[in-house]
């Protein structure tokens, strides 16, 4: 009997509608979709813990064997983290307590942010940006700017400046588009970063890095040029018929004129 409700229960089961599987999002490409989860569905990588391995572990105090529960901490991305590149980190919320017989207060880490400059080896490019401590660390630790945002997932971007640059610098690696006035130099600089291609195809390096909003004025416009490009029905069978009529009437035309020359008295 339980079994029997369990699979009822699967079959009234009916996902949850969202942008991204509904409307308009639910045309979007399977290669923007593919990049959309790695943004925003796939799990960052840890910045303010340090994950346990392992199902059991002995706690240090009691001596105690408690199973491992590695439970992300919750982060808040403000709007301005999408202006900056902040390497993974966000403002974390919690409750300090400056005393011991005073009570704990509502408080807000937020990350040490600093204005400083950034070069991009395959953009040729300084760009000034507003970082953290972190992702300065990041892009010292991958030996450049370039390799950092190359080797790391959307995941742990997340700011649409970083996707920005990261898309504008596989586009450039894709179309070979770098150093055009130096040959040379251009083969160089391709060589030295042409593996991270073998990661994406040429249609998802086309839709990376953008945002929804992006993806479905993109998507739009692909349709409307789709459909100022496809004739109508009605159209192509009146010209196919046309057609028809046109070589029935050529291949027919020299027997209908003799049986014709035949039946006419006035020849």
């Amino acid at each position: 009997m339980e079994s029997k409700l369990a699979n009822g229960l699967k079959m009234l089961y009916i996902p949850n509608k969202t942008k991204i599987n509904s409307g308009i999002g639910d045309r979007l490409p399977e290669a923007y979709k593919k990049f959309y989860k790695e943004w925003r569905h796939r799990t960052p990588a840890p910045v303010y813990y340090q994950p346990k391995t392992g199902k059991w572990t002995r706690d240090e105090k009691s001596g105690q064997v408690i199973p491992v529960q590695n439970v992300p901490i919750p982060l808040k991305y403000p709007p301005s983290m999408h202006k900056g590149i902040w390497g993974g980190e966000a403002i974390v919320q919690g409750f300090k307590q400056n005393g011991k017989y005073k009570s704990r207060v509502p408080y807000f880490w937020i990350p040490s942010l600093k204005k400083t400059v950034v070069y991009s080896e395959v953009l040729d490019t300084y760009m000034s940006a507003t970082v953290t401590e972190h992702a300065i660390d990041l892009i010292n630790k991958n030996y450049g700017f370039d390799n950092y945002l190359l080797k790391t997932a959307a995941c742990d971007l997340k700011s649409t400046l970083s996707l920005k640059l990261k898309r504008r610098i596989l586009i450039a690696l894709r179309d070979k588009t770098l150093y055009p006035d130096d040959p040379a130099k251009q083969q160089i600089i391709y060589d030295k970063y042409k593996h991270y291609l073998n990661d994406y195809s040429h249609e998802e390096i086309e839709w990376y890095g953008l945002t929804f909003s992006q993806a479905l004025l993109k998507q739009l416009e692909r349709e409307e040029i789709t459909l100022q490009n496809r004739q109508p029905l009605k159209e192509k069978f009146r010209m196919e018929l046309i057609e028809e009529l046109k070589n029935n009437i050529d291949t027919s035309g020299e027997e209908n004129k003799t049986w014709l020359t035949k039946l006419n008295p006035f020849k």
